[in-house]
């Protein structure tokens, strides 16, 4: 995984292979932050990075000055990569290994992005799931967005929350606001 840009652009992460991970794929994650550049004061916002893995989207924020991200990763091996390279690295990232779905309906935290990773192969249902409840839970700050990444063979536009998707090679992010304020 290399980081694409920022103070730490250019920083390659090598995680070892026996992770269950599916990292995003560094087109892919260029793409999505050229998108969140021209939107988002990096330096101004929270995150929380569910399915973190190997903190590849957490990295880039960190990169790019966001000093509030939350990764949350229920693999104990997923934690203690993150751990280390957060101590190698001397980077602040706030990590929690918890079942996402039992994170999501327990936390107090809110955000101003929350992004998800899951697994592709999980029904869609609980892609559903994870939209459902950051929006009944509140969990987005005032013109908060949730991020999901999923393959190209599943479609989320049926979510009445459901913004826009952008596609990139087999990766897909959709993009779900909540409590926007009219400006």
């Amino acid at each position: 995984m290399r980081i694409v840009s920022g103070r730490l652009k250019g920083r390659r992460i090598i995680a070892p292979k026996k992770l269950p991970v599916r990292p995003t794929t560094d087109m892919a994650k260029e793409g999505l932050f050229n998108i969140l550049n021209n939107r988002l004061r990096f330096q101004e916002i929270e995150v929380i990075d569910l399915f973190a893995g190997i903190g590849s989207i957490s990295f880039e924020f960190i990169s790019r000055g966001t000093e509030r991200i939350t990764a949350v990763d229920t693999n104990y091996d997923c934690i203690k990569f993150l751990t280390k390279t957060c101590d190698d690295l001397d980077l602040s990232l706030h990590i929690i290994k918890s079942d996402v779905f039992d994170f999501l309906e327990k936390t107090p935290l809110k955000a101003d992005l929350i992004f998800a990773d899951p697994p592709y192969d999980l029904p869609v249902e609980e892609f559903e799931t994870i939209e459902n409840t950051v929006r009944e839970r509140s969990l987005l700050n005032e013109d908060g967005l949730l991020i999901i990444e999923h393959s190209k063979h599943m479609s989320l536009e049926h979510i009445s929350t459901f913004s826009e998707q952008r596609r990139y090679g087999n990766s897909i992010f959709s993009f779900f606001r909540f409590n926007v304020v009219n400006k």
